[in-house]
């Protein structure tokens, strides 16, 4: 793995990718600041931060749009995989090499707040929790962006697809809002996510016989269940879509308050996009 993350950030540095992204970042992250907090005399850096956030869905792409696709546009992902390095190992590396890169921006900008500090006194409480909200949210979607990028061997197609990703988790609280509450459409929801699970579940088995089962397992639970009680599927369609809106989350932090489970869902988030990024390659490895 860290040989694979040596390659990997020493490629930043040599195809200006690098470059551009920490220039990209720090100058959003610097008009944000001369017009939110120098030009106006506030000292709430934390407004900077979260503003930063909105422009993600450019940032991002840039950074994870080369990590596979241009592997395996330049058929060197063949290599790669018939290395002694597991697959495991080779997303983290790369995975750890983005976040790192992130985190290099991340750290430089604290100079800002830093200037602040000279002439005014500071919500540090709010602006620790923004920027520990910051850094987990960028990672969430550092994740999403890997997987994508395993996705497609085309930069831009992949940097297309994490940009609509990104903007999609970004206004879904407003999706949210409008769709419906009822239980009988939960349980069809639900039913259609077990359809979903049936076809993965067949899709990496390819035995119906074992296919079987979990679909009338699935089934006879989610009925099961409505029957018992239905107040359990009140709402469930907003809940299971607001649990992909990274960006609410990140409120908690802004305002200076870190719930456990905020920290507990962006590491589960992570942790999810990295597992299902291995397990699409590991398929792809032995077909």
């Amino acid at each position: 793995m860290i040989a694979m993350y040596k390659k990997e950030m020493l490629s930043y540095f040599t195809h200006m990718m690098g470059y551009v992204f920490l220039a990209f970042m720090l100058l959003v992250i610097g008009i944000f600041f001369v017009f939110g907090n120098v030009m106006v005399g506030s000292a709430n850096f934390h407004f900077t931060l979260a503003s930063t956030t909105t422009f993600f869905f450019i940032l991002i792409p840039t950074l994870t749009m080369r990590l596979f696709s241009e592997e395996t546009r330049q058929k060197t992902d063949q290599l790669i995989f018939t290395s002694p390095l597991s697959v495991g190992q080779i997303v983290l590396g790369k995975f750890l090499a983005a976040v790192s890169l992130f985190l290099i921006a991340v750290v430089i900008s604290v100079v800002m707040p830093l200037m602040l500090s000279f002439h005014t006194s500071l919500p540090l409480a709010q602006i620790v929790g923004t920027y520990i909200g910051f850094v987990f949210i960028g990672i969430a979607l550092i994740a999403v962006g890997v997987f994508i990028s395993v996705l497609t061997e085309n930069q831009i197609i992949a940097a297309v697809i994490t940009m609509a990703a990104i903007f999609t988790m970004f206004i879904i609280d407003t999706v949210a809002t409008i769709m419906p509450t009822s239980t009988m459409a939960s349980l069809v929801f639900v039913l259609l996510v077990v359809i979903v699970v049936v076809l993965i579940w067949y899709n990496a088995t390819r035995n119906i016989v074992a296919t079987v089962p979990v679909a009338a397992l699935g089934i006879t639970i989610a009925g099961g269940l409505y029957l018992f009680d239905n107040f359990i599927y009140d709402g469930i369609i907003v809940r299971s879509i607001l649990w992909f809106s990274a960006f609410a989350r990140f409120q908690n932090f802004s305002q200076g308050l870190l719930n456990l489970s905020d920290i507990v869902y962006y590491i589960s988030f992570i942790a999810l996009f990295v597992y299902i990024t291995i397990n699409v390659i590991e398929k792809r490895r032995w077909k």
